[in-house]
């Protein structure tokens, strides 16, 4: 029998206004069990203020969020047990350890004896901080404090997890172990929200993105979809035998092809069209007598649709 998703966040018509600026503007969208929802915006977009309402650290002016079934406005105490929360910035505490810094939070959300010694245990191996257990937190590295803000956001076993600019600073290492690190957790049946300035990152790891401009909520969706929901232009390169004139003067009369040049071989192009369009394209030109030997199209990346669909707007 067919199970429908579950969403374990849920934003409902939210608002949210600070005097005459209007942080957040009607957004609603859904986050699901076992998903990485990737949040995309310039800085001053809304990013922030709407994570920190749903992790309910503010109050919408309007509308709602629910996380698990229950409302940021209405029960926060019952959401913040099931939520987990790592601002862009990491907190310390003088005088401590790894190990005690990781006590300190399970200790804070009522987890006794064994059990917050097995969820101690179980952030520290899941991070890979246990040879670092006694290590102060003033000595760590950027990328082992990134890894215990992890561990700390996670320790009561959090449905839910907000991440704010997780990969903010870190090397190459520490990124890719971050993104393996984001990835088990969906696999677990966590919702991930995350946002971040590394594009190409979150196109590796997300299921889905939502793109965000002045407070509004441009486009939802996978990479593909939001894609195809705009004007679809893509460069084409083919190679044919013997020489490209004939070819180029052929594509220079039609509608769909523009900026075409000759580089290393290759006839270089932008078509608008998808791969359907694409594949009705070369057809076309073996039709025309034309020997193809090599046709590629470079597809849409995240970096093209955030370019195309906001427009460099700042509150």
């Amino acid at each position: 029998m067919y199970m429908p998703r579950r969403p374990l966040i849920e934003v409902r018509e939210l608002h949210r206004y600070f005097g005459p600026t209007k942080a957040v503007v009607d957004m609603s969208f859904e986050v699901y069990a076992g998903e990485v929802f990737g949040y995309i915006g310039p800085n001053g977009a809304g990013k922030t203020t709407s994570m920190r309402i749903i992790s309910t650290l503010d109050e919408p002016t309007y509308g709602d969020a629910l996380v698990d079934g229950f409302s940021v406005v209405d029960d926060p105490d019952r959401v913040r047990r099931r939520l987990g929360f790592m601002p862009d910035y990491f907190g310390t505490y003088q005088n401590m350890n790894v190990v005690e810094y990781l006590d300190f939070f399970a200790r804070a959300y009522g987890l006794r004896s064994y059990e917050r010694k097995r969820a101690i245990e179980y952030a520290m191996e899941f991070t890979l901080l246990e040879q670092l257990a006694e290590k102060p937190i003033n000595g760590l590295s950027k990328g082992m404090k990134q890894r215990l803000a992890l561990g700390r956001t996670m320790i009561h076993d959090p449905a839910v997890l907000i991440l704010d600019e997780p990969a903010a600073g870190l090397d190459p290492r520490a990124r890719i172990e971050l993104r393996e690190m984001i990835g088990r957790l969906a696999a677990d049946g966590k919702s991930v929200l995350i946002s971040s300035h590394i594009l190409t990152e979150l196109a590796e790891m997300c299921h889905r993105v939502g793109i965000i401009e002045q407070g509004q909520l441009l486009a939802v969706g996978t990479v593909e979809e939001i894609s195809n929901q705009t004007e679809t232009r893509s460069e084409v390169r083919l190679r044919v035998l013997g020489e490209p004139d004939g070819m180029m003067q052929y594509l220079r009369v039609r509608d769909d092809v523009s900026d075409i040049a000759f580089r290393n071989g290759q006839v270089i192009l932008t078509h608008a069209g998808g791969p359907a369009e694409q594949a009705a394209l070369l057809r076309q030109i073996i039709e025309a007598n034309f020997q193809v030997v090599e046709f590629a199209s470079k597809t849409k990346s995240l970096e093209d649709v955030f370019m195309h669909v906001t427009e460099g707007r700042v509150q």
